[in-house]
């Protein structure tokens, strides 16, 4: 059942000042495994809520209040959730809090317990520190949204074209998984902390940073590359971006792609059966035949010439049969009319949470 998870986090309160995309998505995600979420936002509103099924899917069951943030009796009503929530979120950029009054000692003589995260574009700077890993710039005061982050943390670059061009995404990585995905691991790791130690803490969360962590496979497989092919590729080139015939996206005759995720050797020599090309059963990155070699590059055209003799509709029908790692690349119509997904508006199984058993 879908719902098997909304009591996990059951009698967790959380005040969220977020607005957007980042935070609300983050205590959506909390709303779903059980917290109680009060939402507050100032008297204009979130700003989400111009778009307004967007704002309906990040906020559905919340509780949602509304308070001038300038007027002392707003900064109270606040101050009165947060006396007996156990956490607090916010997305505001570095010293608003304390600005607003509420800043990390207030706080804490508040609700010693509460754990506060802050979501930023670029983190905070720790002045006057002189520890080895504490963070020195001046960006954490610049506004920014995911584009900026995603630019400034080296993944933008990262997602190009097979002809090298700059990819423009419409997913917001650095909101989701640099913002709220990192911010609710930190949630529940303090809040868990707090039940041991009965203090809370203030945890500021860098979009920005979160997702120059997430590039840890270009960071080891650019080296990978390099070792065998005398340079440093380009992320079209990398070992998982493209290089390699078993792991890569193949056109078809109609125009539409097929992914191929056969990257062990098991996988590659059931694409190769199904495809007719037994001389290709020995061509593979797990017997020494390494991207951007002769041999490798051979592979990779007679896979792709192979897959463009045919529709998509074709190599579906065919690799249904197999298991062998490779899929159509679908449209986000065909995916919602995909069995995998029949349940997944409806349920809202947020992250593809399914409890087995108890």
């Amino acid at each position: 059942m879908h719902d098997s998870m909304a009591d996990c986090l059951q009698g967790l309160r959380v005040v969220d000042l977020t607005r957007n995309l980042p935070g609300p998505f983050a205590t959506r995600l909390l709303a779903d495994l059980g917290a109680n979420i009060i939402k507050i936002e100032p008297k204009n509103g979130d700003p989400a809520r111009a778009v307004g099924d967007l704002f309906t899917a990040l906020n559905h069951g919340k509780t949602i209040e509304k308070h001038d943030f300038r007027d002392p009796k707003g900064i109270e009503a606040l101050k009165a959730h947060l006396k007996n929530a156990d956490v607090m979120l916010d997305s505001f950029r570095p010293g608003v809090l304390a600005g607003m009054g509420l800043d990390a000692k207030t706080l804490r003589a508040l609700n010693p317990k509460l754990v506060i995260v802050s979501i930023t574009g670029y983190g905070v700077t720790d002045q006057g520190s002189e520890a080895d890993n504490s963070i020195k710039h001046d960006w954490a005061h610049k506004a920014g949204h995911d584009i900026n982050f995603m630019a400034m943390s080296g993944m933008l670059d990262q997602l190009r074209t097979a002809e090298g061009e700059q990819a423009m995404p419409n997913i917001q990585f650095a909101d989701l998984a640099g913002g709220s995905d990192t911010a609710v691991i930190a949630i529940l790791a303090a809040v868990f902390a707090a039940e041991r130690t009965s203090r809370g803490r203030h945890i500021a969360i860098s979009m920005t940073h979160s997702l120059y962590n997430h590039m840890i496979m270009p960071k080891i497989t650019g080296k990978l590359v390099a070792s065998f092919a005398g340079k440093s590729p380009a992320p079209q080139q990398d070992f998982l971006g493209g290089a390699l015939p078993c792991y890569r996206l193949y056109q078809t005759a109609d125009d539409r792609y097929i992914a191929v995720g056969s990257l062990e050797l098991k996988f590659w020599q059931g694409l190769c059966a199904v495809l007719e090309l037994p001389e290709l059963k020995k061509v593979h990155w797990q017997l020494g035949i390494m991207p951007h070699t002769p041999d490798s590059q051979e592979a990779m055209q007679t896979v792709a010439d192979k897959f463009a003799s045919q529709n998509l509709t074709h190599w579906q029908n065919l690799f249904a049969l197999v298991d062998v790692c490779v899929t159509p690349v679908l449209s986000l119509a065909e995916a919602k009319a995909h069995p995998l997904f029949a349940h997944q508006d409806e349920h809202d199984a947020t992250l593809g949470w399914q409890q087995i058993e108890t």
